[in-house]
């Protein structure tokens, strides 16, 4: 029996890498299994290695996240490269340095928020760039009223490994559109 080569692309194209302006193109990834033992294994050491990468990269948000609950700005904004662009969800300005991410995340985390991904995918270009797009749900408390209420967002972080640490370049979260 002859088996048909087995492809699997991975892309990073469309309207979120085109809106981020981090990635000048799409990266395409292409694997094709064969008659030989040593592409099979080959394969599946590259799906393994994606996997894992992938774990990596939904990690960062957990990172994120816990700075976020920490309350400290600072420990938050660490996170972003010096050059990230950060377009938040409560605030109508386009965040591009430390300063102003930071000023963003002192009256964001006044909320005491805590997030939670609904849905998640997540692209790995290559070793030192992913996306993670997805659905989150944040827990905000209003702090005049004590009184705590989810919003729904949607969100994608481009990510880049630098000096050995993954940092968020770019950053895009908007509060969820009703249906319709």
């Amino acid at each position: 029996m002859k088996r048909k080569p087995r492809t699997r692309a991975v892309l990073a194209g469309g309207l979120a890498v085109a809106a981020l302006g981090t990635f000048a193109a799409g990266v395409g990834v292409a694997q094709s299994g064969g008659k030989d033992g040593r592409q099979a294994t080959a394969a599946a050491k590259d799906d393994r290695r994606a996997k894992a990468g992938e774990r990596e990269i939904a990690g960062l948000f957990d990172r994120w996240n816990a700075a976020l609950v920490s309350g400290d700005p600072e420990r938050v904004t660490e996170l972003y490269a010096e050059d990230a662009v950060l377009l938040p969800t409560a605030s109508p300005r386009i965040r591009t340095n430390h300063a102003e991410i930071t000023d963003y995340f002192e009256h964001f985390l006044q909320k005491k928020p805590r997030g939670e991904k609904v849905r998640s995918v997540i692209h790995v270009l290559d070793r030192n760039s992913a996306i993670d797009a997805g659905l989150y749900r944040f827990h905000l408390t209003d702090p005049k009223t004590g009184v705590t209420k989810a919003v729904d967002a949607r969100y994608t972080y481009a990510y880049e490994k630098r000096d050995g640490t993954w940092l968020i370049v770019n950053h895009h979260s908007s509060v969820l559109p009703a249906e319709g």
